[in-house]
């Protein structure tokens, strides 16, 4: 196997080159500040970048990412980047990006075991079985998949919503609405899950209704009503 990286290396200076031929001061503009209005909390995986599917510029959106796009209170990396944008650059957005297909949601919802990825994916498996999506009929399969993953996103933007780190910045009145998408890799588009929370008194709401306005699609779309 080949250690020599002088390809990414090339592709770099020509991107860099790109980039000053369109527009001269785009490195001097990044080097000045950094003043994104998003904070994109998003998979790992390496087909969902979120610059590109938002179509936003380097400094536009600050991100962070980790296996299927989860958010836990006691994550140390998670609540030092959300911090990080919440008071540090201020931002007024927040979405909670997941995807159709996503391998640690599958991995979850089928029970397999991995190593230390198991722990991490284990609440997905919990929210699968609360909401009856696990099968071993293959059939089914794909439309429980697409169900756990939008149920996840849901999930993750209330268990973001319900932080400290949230509650406190709605407290001192500082404008933030965290959102709730799905990517798909089928056609790139981007799918609203219809949870969008601006302060601490929307989220049961907004979270049950996001839950049923989902369960009455999926069961509209089995019986061809969609």
């Amino acid at each position: 196997m080949s250690k020599d990286l002088s390809h990414l290396l090339d592709a770099n200076r020509t991107w860099a080159s790109a980039q000053v031929d369109k527009d001269p001061d785009f490195f001097k503009r990044l080097e000045n500040q950094q003043s994104p209005e998003y904070f994109w909390i998003g998979c790992s995986d390496s087909r969902v970048p979120a610059n590109t599917i938002v179509n936003l510029q380097p400094g536009e959106v600050f991100v962070h990412r980790n296996v299927a796009n989860q958010v836990f209170h006691g994550d140390l990396n998670g609540q030092s980047a959300t911090q990080f944008a919440v008071e540090i650059l201020k931002v007024k957005h927040i979405i909670v990006c997941g995807h159709y297909g996503c391998s640690g949601v599958r991995m979850a919802m089928r029970g397999d075991r991995v190593g230390l990825a198991d722990a991490w994916v284990r609440p997905i498996h919990q929210l699968a079985r609360r909401h009856d999506l696990i099968t071993s009929e293959p059939d089914k399969e794909q439309r429980c998949l697409d169900q756990l993953c939008e149920l996840n996103v849901i999930e993750q933007v209330k268990h973001l919503c319900e932080s400290t780190l949230i509650e406190d910045a709605w407290e001192r009145g500082q404008s933030l609405t965290v959102h709730g998408w799905l990517y798909s890799l089928k056609d790139g588009l981007v799918r609203n899950l219809q949870i969008s929370i601006s302060n601490r008194h929307e989220i049961d709401q907004i979270y049950t209704s996001a839950v049923a306005a989902l369960k009455k699609r999926y069961s509209q779309s089995i019986l061809g009503l969609e």
